[in-house]
């Protein structure tokens, strides 16, 4: 890259996509148009990234929605991407989400401070007792194929594709929100009927100790991470999930202030990784 000229990046997002109360649209244009006093800057579709990204110096990952009914264009742009050598923002090397759900099992088996998770029908030993258990995709997203039944059905359905986990009665979710390896904000919804109705957390220092376990485990150098996490009815959290693909940012929740912290926390970031 030239130090004649400012760098040029590839804004993946869909405008269109409708995710249930959530604007993606609304987002990547705030944020967008902030980006832009720094960057030289182009918007494209997730299916339109493979054949712009190498016009330019990164492609930033952004709101592109679930890649399910784009798999396989999905991991056409990552095996380009990584041959190719193409800074992609946040880094394919994520190991939560963007590689899946299989870290959910994983970290249960290891004895992380997760939803308690298997995958297969000889691990159901391994969870709670309870009434219902939620199933849903290894590779889902945005609760796609997600559903709640009873325990005689689990056998037939933990079939390694599949995550299995107790319906968790929880008295909120919380969300960290990272850049790079530093926290930025907290967002909670008081009322667990409404996922994304969410306000301003504030963190205490175990609250973080939590989330900073998951981040540094994740290892990314660069990057926006969410932590998602329930509170338990005994005061404890669990990790709900590591969206380190393209996690919503509710910046529509923030005030000014805070929305201007993370856009700058965002811009540093974006400069740190062209440059490393």
């Amino acid at each position: 890259m030239s130090a004649a000229r400012r760098p040029r990046l590839l804004y993946v997002t869909d405008l269109a996509y409708e995710a249930r109360g959530r604007r993606y649209g609304d987002e990547d244009v705030l944020l967008t148009s902030r980006l832009r006093a720094h960057f030289d800057l182009a918007l494209c579709h997730p299916l339109d990234a493979a054949a712009l990204m190498d016009a330019f110096d990164g492609v930033v990952v952004r709101n592109s929605g679930p890649v399910l009914g784009y798999r396989k264009e999905y991991e056409a742009f990552r095996a380009r991407a990584l041959a190719a050598g193409t800074r992609v923002y946040n880094p394919l090397t994520g190991r939560a989400d963007m590689a899946g759900k299989q870290y959910l099992p994983d970290l249960s088996a290891q004895g992380f401070p997760v939803v308690p998770t298997v995958d297969r029908a000889e691990d159901l030993h391994r969870l709670p007792a309870a009434d219902r258990y939620v199933v849903k995709p290894k590779l889902g997203a945005d609760s796609i194929g997600l559903r709640v039944v009873a325990a005689d059905a689990l056998p037939d359905l933990a079939d390694g594709a599949t995550l299995v986990q107790p319906l968790v009665d929880f008295v909120h979710e919380v969300s960290f929100y990272f850049v790079d390896h530093d926290y930025q904000y907290a967002l909670y919804a008081p009322d667990p009927e409404r996922r994304w109705r969410l306000e301003p957390y504030d963190a205490t220092v175990a609250d973080l100790e939590f989330a900073r376990r998951f981040v540094e485990w994740n290892g990314l150098a660069h990057g926006i991470q969410r932590v998602d996490a329930c509170r338990t009815r005994d005061g404890g959290l669990l990790l709900v999930e590591l969206e380190d693909l393209n996690p919503y940012l509710s910046l529509d929740a923030l005030d000014d202030t805070r929305r201007d912290a993370f856009v700058t926390a965002f811009v540093r970031s974006l400069h740190r990784f062209l440059a490393d």
